[in-house]
């Protein structure tokens, strides 16, 4: 129980830091923080793994970081967390180094991400089918 008090208050200092753009600057400050983020992510609580995923997802360094990041979205998404839904979707309709390209990958998650309340999930529902049905 401890360990997991002293997990949520570094994750919730490292959130605050995160937005004072001189300590990510610095490599040991954003070492730091990542380690924050990573172990909240790993303890399972959603938000961090939604947060901490698409860091890795859109600026982590190298595949296995993105990839990572994209398995992170994903648990956070089954969890119901529509943001992540809304990015796995993007990321499925636009592909990665390891995965083609699944338009009906990308529906299944813009669907979840809708249920969840997202704003942009229904557009891109729309866009898809109208995709779709383009000769």
């Amino acid at each position: 129980m401890f360990l997991r008090l002293k997990a949520r208050a570094g994750y919730w200092l490292a959130r605050r830091l995160f937005h004072w753009s001189w300590f990510v600057r610095q490599p040991r400050g954003w070492r730091w923080l990542e380690g924050q983020f990573a172990r909240m992510a790993n303890l399972g609580d959603v938000g961090a793994q939604g947060f901490y995923g698409h860091i890795l997802t859109f600026r982590g360094v190298g595949l296995g970081a993105r990839e990572e990041g994209v398995r992170l979205l994903r648990l956070a998404a089954l969890a119901g967390d529509g943001k992540a839904a809304y990015q796995v979707g993007v990321i499925s309709l636009a592909g990665t180094p390891s995965q083609a390209p699944d338009p009906a990958q990308a529906q299944r998650w813009w669907e979840m991400a809708a249920r969840a309340g997202h704003p942009l999930a229904e557009l891109k529902l729309k866009e898809l089918a109208g995709r779709d049905r383009s000769p």
